[in-house]
């Protein structure tokens, strides 16, 4: 495969442009090159040294079998006759580029597996991360489906860092649930290619994303990120806890305008998973909690050394038993069985 201007197109870009590979981004070839990065992976993909060489376009190594095979037939066509020998040549090519063709499906299906597992990998790193950023800020990963979320944009996370366990979902962080991909091309690539770190990790990475911005406002607008002197609750922004949640964001069943009870067969049942409180700053605890206790602090600077070691309590000198005896007002006889003192 080539470009347009006639240098032939890398196998990591040609796999990246087929149809339903929208979500994976180009890993680089340094990153593949750098044998850290592939720890492991050698036992978990067929033919791995073939695939990674087909991953990196290194052309692979010529088959001395093959060439020994070739002498040993030239030396025994020599004293055939020539039918014979081009019936010979023919079954030999025949079955080499049978062998060929087989060989090189099993490499073409090892190197996407392996090119997959990398790709988790490299999606989780500096570089990585940073360049499915721009595909999200683009909203190159689709919106949410649920229609309370109002087109939030999306990331696509794997169920399972195992190969073939299940297929790539979308992650919104609006409501905090994940779903199927709206197209059926997306429902072939496997979840592990993008594994189940990747999505908490991107909220981490990059907290000052507006996830309440609509994917069509994004696209008109440049700035999609939150104001500087917005609300932060437990090290994120308040209005990025869960937009999509909460009163006015959750589906009510009605019956000719009046409400479904939840105790009703058909009821709505478990909306709580869907709450959200209505003053966001109920979720600073640390805040609530220094609030309720005052007094906490000062208590535990008293209870901290001046060296900074913590006060530790000594026993007193003596022998414990021999106290309680002494401490004791009955008969040195008297025992304490289960709460009840008996006499011996």
């Amino acid at each position: 495969m080539s470009t347009s201007s006639g240098t032939p197109e890398s196998w990591i870009a040609s796999f990246c442009a087929l149809p339903g590979h929208e979500y994976f981004a180009e890993v680089s070839e340094e990153f593949i090159e750098d044998d850290f990065n592939l720890t492991g992976l050698q036992t978990q993909v067929a033919m791995y040294k073939e695939a990674l060489e087909m991953i990196l376009d290194v052309e692979p190594e010529d088959d001395e079998d093959d060439e020994e095979e070739e002498e040993d037939d030239d030396e025994n066509e020599s004293g055939l006759e020539e039918a014979d020998r081009a019936d010979l040549r023919h079954g030999a090519e025949r079955r080499h580029h049978s062998r060929m063709a087989s060989d090189l499906s099993v490499i073409e299906s090892s190197a996407e597996m392996l090119y997959g597992l990398i790709h988790q990998r490299f999606i989780c790193s500096r570089v990585g991360i940073q360049q499915m950023s721009e595909k999200y800020e683009f909203g190159h990963f689709g919106c949410c489906p649920r229609t309370h979320c109002e087109q939030a944009r999306t990331l696509p996370v794997g169920l399972s860092d195992i190969p073939g366990e299940d297929t790539v979902k979308l992650f919104c962080p609006s409501c905090l649930d994940v779903y199927v991909p709206p197209n059926s091309r997306f429902q072939t690539v496997d979840g592990a290619f993008f594994g189940r770190t990747f999505g908490a990790l991107f909220l981490l990475t990059f907290p000052e994303y507006d996830l309440t911005k609509r994917g069509a406002d994004v696209l008109s607008t440049t700035n999609s990120k939150v104001p500087d002197d917005e609300r932060i609750i437990n090290g994120m922004y308040a209005k990025n806890i869960a937009p999509g949640l909460g009163r006015g964001h959750i589906y009510e069943p009605k019956i000719y305008g009046f409400k479904v009870s939840e105790r009703a067969r058909s009821g709505p049942r478990m909306q709580w998973l869907r709450d959200r409180p209505d003053d966001i700053t109920e979720l600073d605890e640390a805040r609530l909690y220094h609030e309720q206790n005052p007094d906490s602090e000062e208590e535990d600077d008293e209870s901290m050394a001046v060296n900074g070691r913590a006060l530790v309590r000594r026993r007193l000198p003596g022998n414990a038993r021999l106290r309680q005896r002494q401490n004791h007002s009955g008969s040195p006889m008297a025992l304490s069985a289960n709460g009840a003192e008996s006499e011996l």
